[in-house]
This record gives C-alpha cells, structure tokens and sequence, in this order.
C-alpha cells in the first residue's frame, strides 16, 4: 500500500475531512477537495474519517452521513419505506429512543457480518464450480431465494409489530 503523502510520514490513524462555510470539503490527507461520492467512497472503502468544521472544528461527520443517506434515498430505488421512516422519527424523545439506536445499529452489524462471511466463502470456489452449481441447483436457488424473501418479510413484520408497540400514543 502506498503512502499518499509525499513525506512518507506514518498514515494518520483517523482521516480528517474540513468543511468550509462554501460547503466543499477538503480532505487533508490527500490536500484536496473532495465530494459526497469521494466520502461515499471512503465508507464502502471502510476508512477511518471524521468531518470537522473548518471554522469551528466541530464534529459534522454525521451529518454529513446523513445527507449521504438522503441522497442515496433520493436517487434510486430507497431501502427505507415512508412507514419505516415515520416511525424512526416517532421514537424522537420516546424513552426507547436509546434502545432503537442500538437495536437498529446491532442489527445492520449482523447483517454486514453474515454478508462478509458470504462473500469470503464464495471467493474459495472457482468460477466454474459456481456456474455447474448455479446451474444444477438452480430450482433449489429459486426456493432459497424465495425463503430468504419470506424471512425479509418476516423480519420487516416484526420490525414493525416492535415499533408500533414501543411508539407513544399519538397526541
């Protein structure tokens, strides 16, 4: 792995990422500027960063995940349903906002980590072992894929079912 700093200098352990009052963010590891998608980019690359205020050296870096986030909603095809996102917002200053912080956080943890041991396990077959097995196997492919579906639906239901019995009584 290269350096990207020309002295050579030991990498620093957190990347800081400047925001100026003009909205653009300068990345003082590279000593340039950079945008959204460059720190999109440093998330799916797992990096270790935080966004600062240039002025006021606080601490934006969720902010800015946010509006990652909103964009990435905006752009596509969301991954949050409007019911799903009304109900995050209902649990605002609910006394289980804490706990739904850390069960969402556990569970998105647990997805990536089943996620990754798939991906590891695939790169040890051979690509054309993969396509004999996709191709022998596809009908029980297609069961999988519709049982893994149900067990989405399942999840998303019960997700739900949690929600609404933790939601304060609309006022």
């Amino acid at each position: 792995m290269t350096s990207k700093k020309a002295s050579g200098a030991a990498k620093p352990a957190q990347r800081v990422i400047k925001k100026y009052p003009n909205r653009r963010l300068y990345d003082t590891d590279t000593s340039t500027y950079i945008t959204l998608t460059d720190v999109k980019q440093l998330v799916l690359d797992s990096e270790l960063f935080v966004v600062r205020d240039a002025k006021t050296n606080e601490d934006l870096t969720r902010s800015i995940l946010l509006q990652i986030i909103l964009e990435e909603e905006a752009g596509g095809a969301p991954m949050f349903s409007e019911a799903a996102l009304a109900n995050i917002i209902r649990f605002y200053g609910n006394a289980m906002q804490g706990f739904m912080g850390s069960y969402l956080e556990k569970n998105v943890q647990a997805f990536t980590d089943l996620q990754a041991r798939m991906a590891e396990q695939s790169k040890t077959v051979a690509p054309e072992v993969w396509a004999q097995f996709m191709s022998v196997q596809n009908p029980l492919m297609q069961q999988s894929k519709g049982m893994f579906e149900q067990l989405q639906e399942q999840m998303a239901k019960q997700t739900e079912q949690m929600l609404t019995a933790f939601t304060l009584p609309k006022r």
